[in-house]
């Protein structure tokens, strides 16, 4: 269910950009925004139900941590470079979007996670 809510999320943060980008931009530009977007929305929903998956505080939660960060390093890089190389699509817009799509989500994840909450770190023996 939170991983439905948090697509949502990012397809209303994605519509957002989009229709800034329509004002603001040139028909090349916003077509750069959009395919940026086309990649960035299912890599990021896809991390983001990995992380869901595991419980916070386990290796297994660490594993899909990283491996998500991974996977958006290679796609900012591949994905990046091969939209770049596609004729109407504007470089700049292309990874700026790219980068900032995945920079935005991941912002988004903690409340969605429930990790926004803060918690009693120390041993309560101590007190």
């Amino acid at each position: 269910m939170r991983t439905l809510r948090y697509a949502g999320a990012c397809t209303a943060l994605v519509a957002v950009v989009a229709l800034v980008s329509a004002l603001t931009m040139d028909r090349r530009g916003l077509a750069s925004v959009l395919a940026a977007a086309a990649v960035a929305l299912p890599v990021q929903v896809a991390a983001f139900t990995m992380v869901a998956r595991a419980q916070v505080g386990t290796n297994r939660f660490l594993l899909a941590w990283v491996g998500g960060t991974l996977v958006r390093l290679v796609v900012v890089g591949g994905a990046g470079w091969w939209l770049t190389t596609l004729p109407g699509l504007a470089p700049l817009p292309t990874l700026l979007g790219l980068a900032g799509f995945f920079f935005l989500m991941l912002i988004m994840e903690p409340p969605f996670l429930g990790l926004g909450k803060t918690r009693e770190t120390r041993d309560p023996e101590s007190r």
